[in-house]
């Protein structure tokens, strides 16, 4: 091998292979595809978990255990993370938690933990909260509203008997 040739074989722009176009392009009457089968007729596509006949992978696995898919996801953030993420004054909701990044986790419901300082006047709008929690955002000047939950544990069970 020289020098010069180091490059040869690698093309940049390679112009696309046409199929079907006769016995001499190589690629003409079965294009490439062979001569019988799933994959050789036309809008075949294999299910992304097919496993090539075998068993797939998720039935091989052993379930065990229970999981209640109608359950509340309920995740805690302390105060004193809350109030380092908002201004003095603002008005602070769960979405709004979410939206700045407080919380990198899904969740239906936000409990506020009493673990940090409170600096700031927060008015808070929780589905819950600590007593603790309360007490320092109330002792700093600020306001706690608690509402309820958009969807209970038996709203989300009759949600889903509906749609079934």
């Amino acid at each position: 091998m020289n020098l010069e040739e180091v490059n040869d074989g690698i093309v940049g722009n390679r112009p696309r292979k046409r199929i079907g176009r006769g016995v001499g392009s190589k690629t003409g009457k079965t294009s490439g595809r062979g001569r019988d089968g799933h994959k050789s007729r036309s809008g075949y596509s294999r299910h992304p978990m097919f496993n090539g006949g075998d068993t797939p992978i998720y039935m091989r696995t052993p379930k065990r255990g229970f999981h209640n898919r109608f359950a509340t996801d309920v995740v805690g953030v302390n105060i004193g993370a809350i109030c380092a993420a908002f201004d003095d004054g603002a008005e602070v909701t769960p979405s709004d938690i979410r939206h700045r990044g407080v919380v990198k986790v899904r969740f239906d419901e936000l409990k506020i933990l009493g673990d940090g300082e409170v600096t700031k006047k927060l008015n808070l709008i929780v589905t819950r909260i600590s007593q603790s929690a309360k007490d320092k955002v109330e002792a700093a000047g600020g306001t706690v509203k608690i509402v309820a939950a958009k969807r209970t544990p038996k709203q989300r069970v009759a949600d889903s008997k509906a749609k079934a």
